[in-house]
This record gives C-alpha cells, structure tokens and sequence, in this order.
C-alpha cells in the first residue's frame, strides 16, 4: 500500500490528525474526549505515516525515542497527583486556578495536566508498539 498518492497525502492527513487529537485533548474531562482519545489519535497518526514514509524517516522527525515520550507522560501524570498533595488534600484531588486573558477567564486545572500526561503515554506507548511492527515488516 505504498502508492504514491498515500506517500503524497499522508504528511498532509498526518497533520490535520495531529491537531485534531490535540482539540480533542483540550476538550478534556466536561465534554467526550481526553487524553487517551487524543493519545491514540496522535499515535495513529505516527503509524500512518510510518506506513508511509519507513520507520526511519518517523523516528528522525519525532526527534525522542517513542518510550522516553511515554516515561514522560508518567512522570506528567504522577506530578499532576502531587499536586493537591501542596493542598492538604488527597492525591489526584483537582485543583483549578483560574486567569483572567484578554477579559476571558481561562482555567487550568490539574486534571488537564494529568489528560497531558495520559496523552504522551498512550502516544508514546502506542508509537513504539507500531513502530516496532512496522520495523519487523520492513526487515521481511
């Protein structure tokens, strides 16, 4: 399945994939959507165009080695827990703040943070899975 026409348009529906699972993650806890969802979008995106391209050319534009990207959604995840430890209350109790921008008030919590966290290990984890399959079909 490695036409030309796939080869063409797979960087372009790579990056409206991208940008979508990144709506979807903001859209967040009130609304469906999340960090998994948005995780596995992106990632499918990274198969797409591993498909496309080779594993080679994929690992070069990620620039971080796929599981060092899910180590670092963990690490989000767990530090957004930590959190409302610095509130005397339990762990993963949200915590909003609230910010005032261009008269729109904005609010960051921590479980957007933790949705971040979730997104980078289900891509992470996801990409490296795909990208291993990928590599064992390319050495065939």
């Amino acid at each position: 399945m490695n036409t030309v026409i796939f080869r063409t348009i797979a960087p372009i529906l790579v990056a409206i994939m991208l940008v979508f699972s990144v709506f979807v993650l903001l859209r967040g806890h009130n609304e469906p959507g999340g960090g998994f969802i948005g995780g596995l979008i992106a990632a499918s995106s990274i198969a797409i165009y591993g498909i496309a391209a080779g594993v080679k050319e994929v690992r070069k534009a990620l620039k971080f080695d796929p599981i060092a990207i899910a180590g670092f959604g963990v690490f989000i995840a767990a530090f957004a827990g930590t959190i409302s430890i610095f509130y005397q209350a339990p762990y993963l109790t949200g915590i909003w703040a609230y910010f005032e921008f261009e008269g729109k008030k904005i609010a960051l919590s921590t479980p957007l943070l933790f949705d971040i966290g979730v997104y980078f290990t289900v891509l992470g984890t996801i990409s490296t899975i795909a990208l291993a399959l990928e590599e064992k079909e390319e050495k065939k």
